[in-house]
């Protein structure tokens, strides 16, 4: 009789997933696709001949990762346990397939085409990463206050982080950024994080120093009127101080007129701060804070020590993501050429992220109590 109440109460809990967490989502979602038109449709006209040329393609990945989103929110995330190591085998082939067959944007190959259809197998590394990393780590939780297993952890993404950061250096250190976040949060030792630090600088360091354009973006980022690829980073910085506190309104950016170049991309936070505002900023960060709050709190309430670490690892790639975006338009960092989730052009990255919410949802049904 206990047994069977023990099955009603675990079928009912997973009956629904967090709500307020699935909330959050399609408000980003929302205000990531009017930011989209408001930020591309001049881009649209001139190249395109249609305004809406970007929203659509963004709107129909948008919906793809919808139907993603809420079909990974029905299955049991720990069915993907078992494919963990497939997944990240799967990633390293395409990693290196960009290699020798990528399409190049704007000097880097991030793409693969599958007839008319173009991802960035980048994006499929970080949910890849992710699970393998959540899994390695519950199985060896009881080691992880051991330096030479917190090291056997790092080993373990070195290669997916060296082949994607061959041409993409932002996501490279996004993906050693989970690691080191989950790592974290498993260790029951802090100091040991110090030599971590030490070898993720050293091997940012190698990586600045093997291509000669690397080290010219900290020279751009410390001094960007004196060069000519310092364009963007100063048309950013005029749209942010343009904004004032309340902006110039939704539709009326200046500098999203050809003068900041595909602003409907990775600078798409200055135009937001230019028609928004500083307070507009501040509620978009708001927001992100919130959703990232809702993870915390899933991870903290979850019942399986692999279900805690999926939601951490997810909530440590949209704060690190953030961050280096917000970072990059205001010129606190030199730039990396990163997205901001959401809200940022890009159908990949939309869709895995929204893959990765339904993640976050599936996992959500198994908290143990209500929060």
């Amino acid at each position: 009789m206990t047994s069977q109440k023990t099955m009603e109460q675990r079928k009912r809990r997973r009956a629904s997933f967090d709500y307020s967490l699935f909330g959050i989502v399609l408000i980003l979602m929302a205000f990531g696709l009017v930011m989209l038109y408001s930020t591309s449709s001049y881009n649209g006209q001139v190249k395109f001949a249609d305004p809406a040329y970007y929203l659509k393609k963004q709107a129909f990945a948008t919906a793809l990762g919808v139907v993603a989103m809420v079909i990974v929110s029905r299955v049991d995330y720990r069915i993907w346990e078992r494919y963990t190591y497939l997944a990240y085998g799967i990633s390293l082939v395409l990693s290196t397939a960009v290699l020798f067959f990528g399409d190049e944007y704007n000097g880097s190959k991030r793409w693969l085409s599958l007839g008319p259809l173009s991802f960035q197998p980048a994006e499929f590394a970080k949910l890849a990463v992710i699970l393998l990393l959540a899994r390695t780590v519950s199985l060896h939780v009881k080691k992880m206050g051991k330096i030479t297993q917190m090291f056997r952890v790092i080993l373990m993404v070195l290669p997916i982080v060296g082949l994607v950061g061959t041409n993409n250096l932002s996501t490279a250190i996004i993906i050693l950024g989970i690691a080191v976040i989950l790592i974290f949060v498993a260790s029951p030792k802090y100091l040991q994080f110090i030599s971590m630090g030490a070898l993720g600088v050293g091997f940012i360091a190698v990586f600045l120093s093997v291509e000669s354009y690397r080290l010219e973006r900290l020279a751009i980022w410390r001094n960007p009127e004196a060069y000519e690829k310092g364009y963007q980073t100063m048309q950013g910085l005029y749209a942010i101080g343009s904004g004032g506190m309340f902006g110039v309104g939704l539709g009326n950016s200046m500098q999203k007129l050809g003068f900041v170049p595909e602003a409907q991309n990775d600078m798409i936070f200055s135009i937001i701060c230019e028609e928004w505002g500083l307070a507009g900023a501040i509620f978009l960060l708001f927001l992100f804070l919130i959703l990232i709050w809702r993870l915390l709190v899933v991870a903290q309430n979850v019942q399986d020590l692999f279900g805690s670490l999926v939601a951490v690892g997810i909530m440590g790639h949209i704060l690190i993501q953030v961050i280096l975006n917000v970072a990059v338009v205001t010129n606190t960092i030199p730039n990396t050429g990163i997205t901001l989730p959401f809200i940022s052009y890009g159908g990949t990255s939309v869709l895995f992220l929204l893959s990765e919410m339904g993640l976050a949802l599936s996992v959500s049904r198994e908290m143990k109590k209500e929060p």
